[in-house]
């Protein structure tokens, strides 16, 4: 419904911006990650966002990049973790390491934020990684017809195909660019590289 907000920064808090757009005020509902990447009080921002609607209220949620967002909605998308919940945990993790704890189904760390216990972290692993699989009808031995893929193994590449995926990349964006990386790299850098070059040819 409301895709983004772009206006002057007029009030920061913890978990909330204000983005003033049009003599409107849009209080936004977001993470620690994205309070420190925004400017100084009165600087234009640009905020991705997403109009969460319950039977008793509305409430926007902005996030810095599309990557977070998309992040945030998976997030919510888990049985038994609201908004609140998704805010904590992309408080502590970034977007980049959260996809990469739920491609390496790393739920242990997720217990480390506050109100996140071992079930649903477990949860949160399970249902992301299982809908990835899923919504991306993934063939691991010849994603897009290209490079074959490793299966998912624990490799640190199936590792960052399934962490792109989690990212909002589509798996023809992902298996031609990690292909022609160094298949020897961990994980995170090979991630880092991808998300370099796939910004580059969107450019």
């Amino acid at each position: 419904m409301i895709y983004s907000v772009r206006g002057k920064l007029i009030l920061r808090e913890t978990e909330l911006a204000v983005i003033e757009c049009g003599g409107v005020g849009y209080a936004c509902r977001t993470t620690l990650q994205t309070l420190a990447s925004l400017g100084e009080k009165g600087s234009e921002v640009t905020l991705y966002t997403h109009l969460h609607v319950r039977e008793d209220c509305m409430e926007l949620f902005g996030f810095a990049t599309k990557q977070e967002l998309n992040c945030f909605k998976m997030l919510i998308s888990v049985s038994g973790v609201g908004p609140k919940a998704a805010l904590s945990i992309l408080s502590d993790v970034n977007s980049e390491q959260f996809a990469l704890l739920v491609a390496s189904e790393d739920s242990k760390t997720l217990t480390k934020t506050k109100g996140i216990g071992a079930k649903t972290a477990q949860r949160i692993v399970l249902e992301l990684k299982d809908k990835i699989v899923k919504e991306n009808n993934i063939d691991f031995s010849a994603a897009a017809g290209g490079p074959a893929i490793p299966a998912s193994d624990g490799s640190s590449v199936s590792e960052a195909f399934s962490a792109l995926l989690v990212l909002g990349y589509t798996q023809s964006e992902v298996a031609p660019v990690l292909a022609g990386l160094d298949q020897r790299l961990p994980s995170a850098e090979l991630i880092r590289q991808s998300l370099k070059i796939m910004a580059q040819k969107m450019n």
